[in-house]
């Protein structure tokens, strides 16, 4: 059973999630909460699989929020719910740590979906949706030197090298492994060895990497 809290300061919104959510035989919600704080505080408490995230919320927004989870004690992933046209948070919200986004307005199906990918945990971030969010995101990132070096990836073989370029690229395993002509499994470990290597939680965070190193540049 997937044990999921809702973090959304519309009631509403809550409602039409519990109600998909209650309708499927392998998902659970635990808890609702309206506010990012509230979120917080029953993150700690009920230790859920899967916390379902708003990004805007009065008292504390969902990347604080998301933050804070991820520093607890707690094994929950965080799941970011954003409307993608108008919301700048997602970026920093990875980057607290969130597994991947999914807009509101997705179909019932890529919401339970993306839970269950979630839960296992691996990320949700489609690859066109990775590109072209990260092309619109990182140009509003300040422009200093504070980032890690390309240095940290020299860790990485040269295997490794190549695998991260795809990954970084947003491709499945299925892809890399057809690229590299090796099999799924192969894949499977080298993302292993590289997620281990340089301290990340997921593919999302070796996207994310790979842009603050440079990479990859936007829009290329």
């Amino acid at each position: 059973m997937i044990r999921v809290l809702l973090v959304d300061d519309q009631a509403m919104l809550r409602v039409g999630f519990r109600m998909i959510l209650e309708a499927e035989p392998d998902i659970e919600v635990v808890g609702e909460a309206g506010s990012g704080s509230t979120g917080l505080s029953m993150a700690v408490a009920l230790d859920p699989d899967v916390v379902l995230m708003d990004v805007r919320m009065s008292d504390m927004d969902g990347i604080a929020a998301t933050e804070a989870i991820v520093a607890s004690a707690v094994s929950s992933r965080i799941l970011i719910l954003t409307t993608f046209d108008i919301d700048e948070y997602v970026f920093a919200g990875l980057k607290a740590g969130a597994s991947g986004f999914l807009l509101k307005d997705a179909p019932p199906t890529d919401l339970l979906a993306a839970i269950r990918t979630v839960a296992a945990g691996d990320a949700v971030i489609a690859p066109s949706a990775t590109r072209r969010l990260l092309r619109r995101v990182v140009p509003l990132l300040p422009d200093d030197d504070t980032g890690p070096a390309t240095s940290v990836l020299d860790s990485l073989t040269e295997r490794e090298h190549a695998v991260f370029s795809l990954l970084a690229a947003g491709r499945s395993n299925r892809e890399i492994a057809a690229e590299l002509f090796v099999s799924d499994g192969t894949v499977k470990v080298h993302v292993g060895r590289i997620l281990a290597k340089l301290d990340l939680r997921d593919r999302v965070q070796a996207v994310v990497l790979a842009y603050e190193t440079g990479f990859i540049t936007p829009g290329v």
